[in-house]
C-alpha cells in the first residue's frame, strides 16, 4: 500500500506555524542621540611575514595564504570612516645578520580612508608578500605607533592589530616593555594581538602585549576565525569608545557596590563569587551581561554564571555559559522585567525601586604553574530600559523561567496529536472502504 505524506506535511507545517508564533520581535531600537562629530579612527594592521609563516597548518594551506585571504575580506568590509594602513615585519631581509633583520619593517600601505581604488591597491600590495625573514615585533610596534600619531588630535581612537605566529627575535627590545611605554604616552592607542597556531611562549608574549594597552588576545587556527576577528576589531574602532568604570565586587550583596546603567570592569579569582547591586524601578527591565577573559592558561571545561537574586537570596533569573578551552572570552547575560504594581495609588504603581543583587561566579581552574592573582578580567554591562506595557511584551511572553514556553509547547503538542489522530482514523476508514 502506498502511503501519502501530504497530511503529515500539513501537521508539521501547522506545528511550525504555531511554534513560530511564540517568537516576537524585540522593540525597535531608540534613535541615537545626537553626538558631536568625532575624529575618524585609525587602524593599522601589522602582519608577520617571517619565514615561519610558510607552515601549512591552517585549513590545509600556509599561514601566509590564510592571512592574505583574511586581509582581502577585511579590506572589503572596512567602514568608510576608518583610516586603515598595513605594516609588515620580516618581509624583506633574507639574510642572517641580526642587526639588519631587526630593522626589517615596512609601511606597506599608508594609513588613510579607503575608497574603491585604495582597497584594490591595498589588496595588490598584500598579494605580493612572501614569508621571508626575522620577527622584529618590538621595533615594528614602535614604527606602527608613529604611523598612527602623526596628527595632534588627542581624542582620536587608534588601534594596532598585530597578527603573528612566533616570538620576537629581536630581544632585548622586549615587545611587552614597548607596549607598556606606548600605553604610558596616553595617546588612546590599543594593541590587539592574534596568534596563528601559537605555542605557549608565543601566547604569553602576545597576551602580555595586549594586556599592557587594554587590548585583547585571540588564538587562531582557522581562516574564517582570523577574518572574523580582524573585522570585529576594525568595526570596534569605528564605534564610539566606552571606557569601563572600575567596580570592585563584594563577598555579599549587602556590601556590594551600587551600579547604574553602564560598563564596569573588575577582576575575579578562580572559582570566586562577586556581588553587585542594581536598583530596578517599577516598569523597568534590567539587562545585564558579563564576560570573563581567560588571559592565562586554564584547565578545560569551565563556566560562567550570572544570577539576579533578591536581597533575601531568592534567585530571580540566571544566565550561564560553559566553555572547553577553545575560546579566550566566555560571556553570558540575563533579563529581569519588573512590572508596575497593581492599584490606583501612584506611589504603589511607581514606588520605590527594587534592589536586585547580581552575583558573578566562575568555575575556571588553573594548572599548578599558573598564577591565580590578580584574578581574571571581568567586564559587566548593566542597562535599565522601559519594560513592556503588556504581559506579552515583557521578556518574550514572560519566558524568563520557561514555564510559559513549556505550557505553549504542551498545548501545541496536544493539538498536533488530535489532528494527527483524526487524520489517521480518516485514512484507516478510507482504506477499509476501498
Amino acid at each position: 500500500m502506498i502511503t501519502r505524506q501530504r497530511p503529515a506535511a500539513w501537521v508539521i507545517a501547522l506545528l511550525a506555524a504555531l511554534t513560530a508564533g511564540i517568537v516576537t520581535a524585540g522593540p525597535a531600537a531608540a534613535d541615537d542621540d545626537d553626538e558631536p562629530a568625532r575624529p575618524n579612527p585609525k587602524v593599522e594592521l601589522v602582519l608577520d611575514v617571517s619565514g615561519s609563516m610558510r607552515a601549512r597548518d591552517i585549513d590545509g594551506k600556509s599561514r601566509m595564504a590564510a592571512a592574505k585571504q583574511a586581509f582581502n575580506e577585511v579590506l572589503d568590509a572596512t567602514p568608510d570612516e576608518v583610516a586603515l594602513g598595513i605594516r609588515t615585519l620580516g618581509a624583506n631581509y633574507r639574510g642572517d645578520d641580526r642587526k639588519t633583520g631587526c630593522k626589517d619593517t615596512e609601511l606597506l600601505y599608508p594609513v588613510e580612508q579607503l575608497d574603491k581604488a585604495g582597497r584594490t591597491d591595498a589588496k595588490t600590495a598584500v598579494a605580493t608578500l612572501a614569508p621571508t625573514g626575522w620577527t622584529p615585533i618590538g621595533p615594528t610596534l614602535l614604527k606602527a605607533a608613529d604611523d598612527l600619531t602623526k596628527d595632534d588630535d588627542a581624542e582620536r581612537s587608534r588601534r594596532i592589530v598585530l597578527i603573528s605566529d612566533g616570538e620576537d627575535t629581536c630581544q632585548p627590545l622586549d615587545p611587552c616593555v614597548v607596549a607598556r611605554d606606548i600605553s604610558a604616552k596616553g595617546i588612546h592607542l590599543t594593541i590587539d594581538t592574534l596568534g596563528l597556531v601559537p605555542d605557549a611562549k608565543t601566547r604569553d608574549q602576545l597576551s602580555c602585549i595586549a594586556e599592557a594597552t587594554g587590548g585583547t588576545y585571540t588564538s587562531v587556527r582557522h581562516t574564517d576565525e582570523l577574518a572574523g576577528r580582524v573585522k570585529q576589531l576594525v568595526d570596534r574602532a569605528a564605534d564610539p569608545v566606552v571606557t569601563p568604570v572600575e567596580a570592585k565586587g563584594a563577598a555579599q550583596c549587602t556590601d556590594a557596590p551600587e551600579l547604574k546603567s553602564g560598563l564596569y570592569t573588575d577582576r575575579e579569582k578562580f572559582g570566586e563569587h562577586r556581588w553587585y547591586r542594581v536598583d530596578v524601578p517599577a516598569g523597568k527591565e534590567l539587562r545585564a551581561s558579563v564576560s570573563v577573559a581567560a588571559d592565562r592558561a586554564v584547565n578545560p571545561d569551565y563556566g560562567v554564571l550570572l544570577r539576579a537574586e533578591t536581597q533575601g537570596g531568592r534567585e530571580i533569573v540566571r544566565g550561564q555559559e560553559s566553555g572547553d578551552g577553545r575560546t579566550d572570552v566566555i560571556s553570558t547575560g540575563l533579563r529581569y522585567p519588573r512590572p508596575e504594581a497593581d492599584g490606583d495609588d501612584e506611589d504603589a504603581k511607581y514606588g520605590a525601586s527594587e534592589t536586585v543583587c547580581l552575583r558573578v561566579s566562575n568555575s575556571f581552574s588553573a594548572p599548578a604553574s599558573v598564577k591565580t592573582s590578580p584574578g581574571l578580567p571581568v567586564e559587566l554591562a548593566v542597562d535599565l530600559v522601559d519594560s513592556g506595557d503588556e504581559a506579552s511584551d515583557v521578556a518574550s511572553f514572560g519566558l524568563g523561567h520557561g514555564w510559559w514556553l513549556l505550557g505553549v509547547l504542551v498545548l501545541v503538542g496536544f493539538l498536533a496529536g488530535l489532528v494527527w489522530g483524526w487524520l489517521s482514523r480518516w485514512r484507516f476508514a478510507v482504506w477499509r472502504t476501498n
